[in-house]
């Protein structure tokens, strides 16, 4: 049954301008995976860990590379026992099996038309061990999350690959990632102490146990390994050609030096599983060494007149004692100015042949990091410096510099031309040849009419640049192959270097292996394949191919979606941030299957079977915080699209309504005081059965849950005064609604008597209007997509800041996170010219700010409130104050922000509409705060404060609730 007032899935329609693509997915996808598939593989699993609806298979078929293939089936085992049913079926029904964790590999190397494992979902957990020397770790754990856990210790891990905040530590290992200061003896290639291992037979292998458990188990494979150990060893060229090869960065091809040095088949296991891309087995479990992290850095810009001259400080720079040494060209430079913060205006003037060295120094104190800024110093005495050199030591500078580096591909991404592919190569010259390499890089780029632009890691002979084709054209498509084949030509034959240097090798260059490697070791690199995998059924043609013209095939169109989500490369740097990521779908995966939506015919039944799934999951299901841009190297926005589709499915009637409901409001806000109240009476459990009744009936994005605990009813505003006033208070309508948890101690003032109270203590009073009753930031109507009420709502508040501010002569203060980011930001787009530029004046700043600028520090504290978790909300994240929260809170105790503290989901009334959201995105969080020993949870935002109160169980308040205790004068007895 139908519930009433449910939206229209049919109303998005299709992305305007939208034509039918040739490589759109078939109408037969409509149905989802082959039943038969499906009942065989929920017989391994459980229904819900096998996806297999259309636009499940759409949603995993695109990753960061060009290419695209839709699998058949996308499975999310929880366990090894689980890995080793999937691998003993896929041999006995001749299927195939290809894993994928982040999907931020570049080459296609997680993508297949078969049986897609997903190892990011559940395969989670992580240990320091040994004092920090070593990492216990899942495959599916984030890099960034597991060097914030390391770095407490002092150490991390040695790869830092850019996709650092997003790629998880299995697809490091198998691509054996590098990154910015990741020494060939740091990767994971010789980091990697043991793992676990699922090999294609379903047998699980810890590489740390003994050789003979290994050969007990597998007998035959132990022996062929064995075999293999020889024949390299017994070939005194082949070994020298594997020792050059490896002396540098290379994810070209198999590891063969494992054979070399390694001397028990079980031990050579463990290094040929480093960057082998899925094709011998599942990781599972990984302890990895880690190296010390420098507690003093600086950094600095070394702005030079050309590439060669630039390539040969890079050594000298590097013996100085550097952590990293990153090239830049100019014409990189010049696209960053006006696009990244930290970017100085002044590159926008380099000569076009000009080039940057971005260096890092690093030592175990200050005298050390003094010692090496010295000797840099004196490594570049020599150079024709076209700016003065500066060292910068603080985090913002250093933040900056990295944000300008590791964003610049999502940079580019962006300004690329409709239709066309962002393809990032990834090279690698001797160290020493750096220079010479990168000038006949430029050289071919501008012969094929590619972006004149390389940067990469300079230190190590890595350089990346980017190729623009639109592959949907077979001329682009042929000069693609041919640049190819040129390329090739200059880094291996000329420099004897390596096509892929930190990528992998998956489809894209897969056909180059036997051009760089040679027959001899192409066809051992196939022998060690068919030992591991006999049939075959793991990452096809992956890494090893026989198919040369593989590089050349399953590219992805790119059609013209929304322009809010249309620069999206689909990196997946949004993913981790996303409070829906593992309870339906992620940021890329919306603009994913929107694209598929345009590549499809008007008619077509599956465009019809994507809307109708994508409702619940995109639309439904987006919380709508803005904290996929964040995270997004070019800031998109994805729930502006989603409100864009709440507006289109908004109904007359409900739209009039919402209008009706924003010019009443404050007999809105009476009504749920009195709600409050009511519940009370009636308990809870009461209500919330009224509510699961109603929403059986009612669209659920209509009728609230009752999901927890509910809070008390707001008490009155605090009587205040505008003389004397240094700001205008203007409380939330939130907080005008509702008050304390009724689970808080009755001592806990309610936040508008508490902020009052600060003010008058610290000597700075603020007023709070009479007439505030009935304003709002408009946000509740802006979420929904109801554009009207949003409209009226923010004029009547703006007119409201002008009259109660003096048209600007004292500031705004407002203690909601949320309303003081919407009432910055999107209030002002929709309000007429003239009102905006008179609004402009009005200085409008959020609590914390204000008690971080003008209250703490004349505030005497009189109780430690000790460990307190600090959940920084995503409107504090977008206005860059989460370092102010922190300062506040630790003026109360020891501030702790907990690991996976995020987007908690809750965005305003989404928690009691879709607690499975909130419930969803707080998991780790929760984890964290049972295993914390907390003794005080604060936030800046009400709505948020509930929903963590409703999902995690802990009583969260508003930082100025507890500044407020902590600085309360002791009343003598």
């Amino acid at each position: 049954m139908k519930r009433l007032l449910s939206p229209q899935p049919a109303t998005i329609g299709q992305p305007a301008g939208s034509t039918p693509e040739p490589d759109a997915a078939p109408a037969s996808l409509r149905h989802g995976s082959d039943p038969k598939l499906v009942d065989d593989l929920e017989t391994i699993l459980s229904k819900e860990q096998v996806l297999a609806r259309a636009s499940d298979l759409i949603a995993f078929a695109s990753d960061a590379s060009p290419y695209r293939r839709i699998p058949s089936v996308v499975v999310q085992p929880r366990n090894e026992a689980e890995l080793s049913a999937l691998m003993r079926y896929a041999s006995k029904h001749h299927r195939t099996i290809t894993f994928r964790a982040a999907g931020t590999s570049l080459n296609g190397q997680a993508a297949t038309e078969d049986i897609l494992v997903d190892l990011k979902r559940y395969f989670t957990g992580m240990r320091v061990l040994n004092q920090g020397t070593q990492l216990w770790t899942k495959p599916g754990v984030i890099l960034g999350d597991a060097q914030a856990v390391l770095a407490r210790s002092g150490v991390m891990l040695g790869p830092d690959p850019g996709s650092t905040a997003v790629a998880t530590i299995g697809g490091v290992l198998a691509n054996n990632a590098g990154g910015m200061r990741c020494s060939v003896d740091r990767d994971s290639y010789h980091s990697v102490a043991s793992m676990r291992v699922v090999l294609p037979s379903g047998n699980v292998i810890d590489t740390g146990e003994s050789d003979a458990a290994f050969q007990a188990k597998e007998p035959a494979l132990h022996a062929e390994l064995l075999r293999i150990r020889d024949e390299i060893r017994n070939d005194e060229a082949l070994c020298q050609l594997l020792k050059k090869k490896f002396s540098i960065r290379n994810t070209n091809g198999i590891r063969l030096d494992a054979f070399i040095d390694e001397e028990t088949p079980v031990r050579i296991l463990n290094k040929l599983m480093v960057s082998s891309e899925g094709i011998f087995g599942a990781i599972t479990e990984a302890t990895i060494n880690t190296v010390p992290l420098p507690k003093h850095k600086a950094m600095a810009w070394v702005m030079l007149p050309d590439l060669r001259d630039a390539a040969q400080f890079v050594a000298p720079i590097m013996q100085a004692g550097a952590l990293a040494c990153e090239l830049l060209v100019a014409p990189v430079l010049q696209k960053a100015v006006g696009n990244f913060p930290a970017a100085d205006p002044a590159w926008a003037d380099l000569p076009t042949k000009a080039a940057a060295l971005l260096v890092e120094l690093g030592g175990r104190d200050e005298e050390a990091l003094e010692a090496c800024i010295s000797a840099t110093t004196e490594a570049l005495e020599g150079a024709e410096l076209l700016s003065p050199l500066n060292f910068e030591r603080s985090e913002a500078a250093m933040r900056g510099a990295w944000q300008i580096r590791n964003g610049l591909f999502g940079l580019l991404g962006s300004n690329r031309p409709q239709g066309t592919a962002m393809i990032t190569e990834d090279v690698c010259f001797p160290p020493e040849q750096v220079g010479d390499g990168a000038a006949d890089l430029l050289d071919l780029l501008a012969e094929f009419g590619y972006p004149e632009m390389v940067m990469g890691h300079a230190a190590f002979g890595n350089l990346h640049f980017f190729l623009l084709p639109n592959l949907a054209q077979e001329e682009d498509r042929a000069q693609y192959a041919e640049f190819l084949d040129r390329m090739s030509a200059i880094v291996i034959d000329k420099y004897q270097g390596s096509l892929k240097a930190e990528h992998g090798t998956g489809v894209n260059m897969a056909p180059f292996l036997l051009r760089e490697w040679g027959e001899r070791a192409w066809e051992l690199m196939w022998d060690v394949k068919r030992a591991i995998d006999p049939l075959g059924i793991l990452a096809p043609n992956i890494k090893l191919t026989r198919n040369q013209h593989l590089h050349l095939e399953h590219f992805k169109s790119l059609p013209k979606v929304e322009d809010e989500i249309n620069d999206c490369v689909e990196c997946g740097f949004c993913e981790p941030v996303c409070p829906s990521r593992q309870v339906t779908i992620t940021p890329r995966q919306r603009i994913v299957l929107r694209r598929e939506m345009a590549r499809q015919a008007p008619s077509s039944p599956l465009l019809a079977t994507l809307q109708e799934q994508f409702q619940y999951d995109g639309i439904d299901m987006c919380a709508a915080d803005g904290s996929c841009a964040i995270a997004c190297p070019v800031s998109i926005d994805t729930g502006k699209v989603m409100k864009q589709f709440r507006n289109a499915q908004a109904s007359p009637i409900a739209a009039k309504t919402a209008l009706r409901g924003a010019k009443k409001w404050a007999v809105v806000e009476q009504l749920v005081r009195g709600g409050l109240v009511s519940a009370k009476v009636l308990g809870a459990s009461t209500l919330d059965m009224a509510a699961r009744i109603g929403r059986n009936v009612i669209n659920p994005d209509v009728l609230p849950s009752v999901p927890g605990p509910l809070p008390l009813p707001a008490q009155a505003l605090p009587h205040t005064t505008r003389e004397g006033a240094t700001a205008v208070y203007f409380p939330a309508c939130i907080n005008r609604m509702f008050g304390n948890s009724a689970q808080a101690s009755p001592d806990h003032l309610p936040l508008p008597h508490a902020i009052v109270e600060l003010g008058r203590r610290a000597g700075v009073p603020v007023w709070i209007p009479e007439d505030v009753a009935g304003d709002c930031c408009g946000t509740p109507w802006s979420s929904k997509g109801y554009k009207e009420g949003f409209e009226y709502q923010a004029r009547t508040l703006a007119l409201d800041l002008l009259r109660w501010s003096d048209e600007g002569q004292i500031p705004v203060i407002v203690d909601a996170a949320s309303c003081t980011h919407g009432m910055i930001t999107q209030m002002q787009e929709v309000l007429e010219p003239s009102l905006r530029t008179r609004l402009e004046a009005v200085e409008i700043l959020d609590v914390v700010e204000w008690l971080h600028r003008s209250v703490i520090e004349h505030l005497p504290i009189v109780e430690d409130f000790g460990r307190i978790a600090v959940h920084p909300t995503c409107s504090v994240q977008h206005m860059q104050q989460a370092e102010m929260l922190l300062a506040v809170a630790n003026r109360c105790g020891n501030a702790v922000v907990p690991d996976g503290a995020g987007c908690c989901g809750s965005a305003g009334d989404r928690v009691m509409l879709h607690p499975e959201l909130s419930q969803s995105a707080t998991m780790q969080e929760a984890e964290s705060l049972k295993a914390g020993n907390f003794d005080a949870f604060v936030a800046s935002n009400r709505t948020c404060e509930m929903g963590l109160e409703m999902v995690c169980g802990e009583v969260f308040e508003h930082v100025a609730v507890l500044l407020e205790r902590a600085s309360r004068p002791v009343v003598s007895p």
